[in-house]
């Protein structure tokens, strides 16, 4: 007979999950809709498709995983007897099980389950990256019973099902697959190879600790088996974890930024010289450009490569007064991303700044204020001034400007260039490839940081149960409980381990055929 406490416990409990769905759900319940396929025979399928990218290549890798792997390889690689050695490469003739015909000569390896990367039996095919190889390989595969082509990201999230990778780590195969420059690179690998993974671990394991102890003082404590401080040290596990987990969201975005791309946009007056520096930073006649002010009149956006970190530039339409509706709207896209972006590039014409620097600096803040109205003196790091035309300056003045505005208080920093020589143009990238890794942030050095908008929700979610439990844990312990139970289901919600079903489709769907 359960102790009165404990039943009064179960029965508030029940209460507080009245609005909850709860179930427990199991992998084989995780892939029941899967393909269409019911429970159980989704999993009896061997998959099979080109892991390789498409088109014409010197060689092609076209993988197998599930129960038949091994008679695909047999029938297709005229092994009769026995399987060749785990992991190694064996050259064979690869022919068709049905007609015997011999479609191509090639390599295949052998990975027994569990040692594979889907947990499954798995064969790999090397063989010549022509189409019609490629093709005639999958038909024959296709042709043979209890054989399918694999769905979109299907050999990833048979290894997410066998635990072979968590599901941090398929975020971050995902995003190597898609990473573009070297800092995309790192930081998936990072990612890939389970840091942020073993950090949310941590925090997990030590709530379900705390979670542990809160239980066992409700369910012992009037029986006086529970040794004293336990409800201490909870609140101090729970104090440290909140801190941490809140300076893991005050990263700025660093991760995210890093992993879509810095959104710099370039702003100022009309005839700046706005559309050339466009085309220069991306060396192709992105945008139109003529001596006409006003000739953008939509934003321009072109993709870069900055020092190994990715950027979004857009070109926006000069801002100005002017009563052409086109114009209008254009000016009004201009002030939207201007308050979207990471940096802005805040350029002048050089010839219209006064020769006395003081003066000079005073025009400038003028610009600033007309690009940003509301730019603190924190958020000067928002932005660069870009100085064009300055070929067209004598040259003590561009000398004096370069020498002396550099210098001056309350200014972003001041870059001079001319998009019409070149003059100037590598200090201004290495300042603005300074700038941009800032806003990303090293992805070896620094910590693991927050690449997916969903973890960011998920750990605010955690933050506010964690808050819960230190509201009501002088009034309420059971309830308060229930704000670390929440906590510690949000942070599974990351990793896969509670809760994954709602969330499968979405991390899964953006992978390629064949991975």
């Amino acid at each position: 007979m359960l102790p009165l406490l404990s039943i009064f416990r179960e029965i508030r409990r029940a209460a507080v999950h009245t609005h909850r769905k709860s179930r427990v759900t199991t992998l084989h319940q995780l892939v029941s809709t899967f393909n269409g396929v019911p429970a159980g025979l989704a999993d009896a399928d061997t998959i099979f498709a080109l892991s390789s990218g498409h088109g014409r290549c010197g060689v092609a890798v076209v993988r197998v995983s599930g129960s038949a792997s091994s008679m695909a390889l047999r029938c297709m690689a005229g092994l009769k007897c026995c399987l060749p050695s785990p992991r190694t490469a064996l050259l064979r003739s690869i022919t068709d099980p049905n007609s015997k015909e011999i479609l191509d000569r090639g390599l295949v390896l052998w990975f027994p389950g569990p040692h594979s990367f889907t947990g499954e039996d798995s064969v790999e095919f090397h063989i010549h990256g022509g189409p019609a190889v490629i093709t005639a390989v999958l038909q024959a595969l296709g042709s043979m019973p209890g054989m399918r082509p694999a769905e979109a990201g299907e050999f990833t999230r048979r290894a997410f099902q066998a635990g072979k990778l968590g599901l941090t780590e398929v975020e971050g195969l995902g995003d190597l697959i898609h990473a573009e420059t070297e800092a995309q690179r790192r930081q998936a690998l990072r990612q890939m190879s389970g840091d942020l993974e073993r950090l949310y671990q941590g925090w997990s394991h030590r709530l379900k600790r705390c979670l542990a102890h809160v239980e066992a003082f409700i369910d012992f404590s009037e029986d006086e088996l529970i040794e004293d401080g336990v409800l201490e040290r909870v609140d101090s596990s729970v104090i440290t974890l909140l801190a941490e987990i809140e300076r893991h969201l005050k990263d700025e975005r660093r991760g995210e930024r890093l992993r879509s791309g810095v959104h710099v946009v370039i702003a100022g007056a009309t005839n700046a010289g706005k559309s050339s520096l466009l085309n220069t930073l991306c060396q192709r006649p992105a945008a139109i450009v003529s001596s006409i002010a006003g000739t953008t009149r939509d934003v321009v956006e072109t993709g870069l490569d900055i020092g190994g970190f990715p950027v979004l530039l857009s070109d926006t339409a000069g801002l100005r007064d002017s009563t052409d509706l086109i114009e209008q709207e254009g000016v009004r896209r201009a002030r939207e991303r201007v308050q979207q972006a990471d940096l802005t590039l805040v350029v002048v014409d050089s010839v219209l700044l006064p020769f006395d620097v003081q003066k000079a600096a005073g025009t400038l803040q003028e610009n600033l204020t007309s690009v940003l109205p509301d730019l603190k003196q924190p958020d000067k790091d928002r932005c660069l001034l870009v100085l064009n035309k300055t070929d067209l300056l004598p040259e003590a003045q561009r000398q004096k400007l370069d020498r002396e505005l550099k210098g001056v208080s309350g200014l972003p920093p001041v870059c001079l260039i001319s998009c019409q020589t070149h003059e100037g143009l590598q200090d201004f990238l290495s300042v603005l490839q300074s700038r941009v890794k800032t806003l990303c942030g090293d992805p070896l050095s620094d910590a693991p940081t927050l690449t997916q908008a969903r973890h960011r929700a998920h750990l605010q979610q955690c933050v506010a149960a964690l808050a819960q439990y230190q509201t009501l844990r002088d009034t309420d312990l059971a309830l308060a409980a229930e704000g670390v139970r929440l906590a510690l289901t949000s942070l599974g919600r990351i990793t896969g381990k509670l809760g994954a079903e709602e969330i499968l489709d979405i991390i899964f769907k953006d992978f390629c055929i064949g991975k």
